[in-house]
C-alpha cells in the first residue's frame, strides 16, 4: 500500500446505502472479459476505514457471475478464518449476488439447489454456480455477524473501486488451466 492509508469515502447520501468508516467492510468484486474467457475475482477488507487484507485471482474459462460470486465466497472464508466474532459487512455491486445471498439461496437451499416453478409439469431446474451457492450458503451460515449488502460500483467508494482494480488484475494473471 505504499505507506500511505487508505480510508473509505464518507457515505454519500444520493449514491444510497454506503458504509460508514467504523468497524469491519469487505468489498467485493468480479471481472470476466467475454473475448478472453478470462476471469477475476477479488475482496478487500477495511477495519475502521483502514485496509487490513486483500486477496484476488484469476481463472480461464469463466463467467461474469461465477467471478461475482467467487469474491463473495472467498471474502466470506477471510471473514470467517480471521474475524468470526465481529460484525462485518461484505459489499458488492452485483444485484444478482445480493440477492442470492439474501433471498434466494435459502429457497435454493430448501429446494435441492434448484429452480422449482410454479407449473408442476415443469421441469425443475439445477441453478447456475449451485457449488458456488452452496460454498457460500455454508460459511454465511456458519456466521450470523456476516451480512451481505448492496453497493453502487464506480461512484468513487474507495472500497469497490479497489476490489475492481484488484479482480481486473486477477482476470489479467488468469491462465487457461485454471489457476
Amino acid at each position: 500500500m505504499n505507506g500511505v492509508s487508505t480510508k473509505l469515502r464518507a457515505p454519500d447520501p444520493v449514491a444510497g446505502m454506503l458504509p460508514s468508516c467504523e468497524g469491519l467492510h469487505v468489498f467485493t468484486d468480479g471481472s470476466y472479459e467475454p473475448t478472453s474467457g478470462k476471469g477475476g475475482w477479488a475482496f478487500v477488507a477495511y477495519r475502521d476505514g483502514a485496509e487490513v487484507a486483500s486477496e484476488f485471482g484469476g481463472t480461464r474459462p469463466s463467467a461474469d457471475n461465477t467471478m461475482e460470486l467467487t469474491a463473495l465466497f472467498k471474502a466470506a472464508l477471510w471473514v470467517n478464518s480471521n474475524a468470526s466474532g465481529e460484525r462485518a459487512v461484505a459489499w458488492s455491486d452485483c444485484i444478482y449476488a445480493v440477492n442470492g445471498c439474501n433471498s434466494w439461496r435459502h429457497i435454493w437451499k430448501n429446494n435441492g439447489w434448484k429452480k422449482i416453478v410454479p407449473n408442476a409439469k415443469a421441469r425443475s431446474r439445477t441453478i447456475a454456480n449451485a457449488e458456488l451457492w452452496v460454498a457460500i450458503d455454508l460459511q454465511l451460515s456458519s456466521n450470523a455477524h456476516l451480512a451481505v449488502a448492496w453497493c453502487k460500483g464506480h461512484v468513487g467508494l474507495i472500497g469497490n473501486e479497489r476490489a475492481d482494480t484488484l479482480a481486473a488484475l486477477g482476470r489479467q494473471s488468469a491462465r487457461s488451466d485454471g489457476r
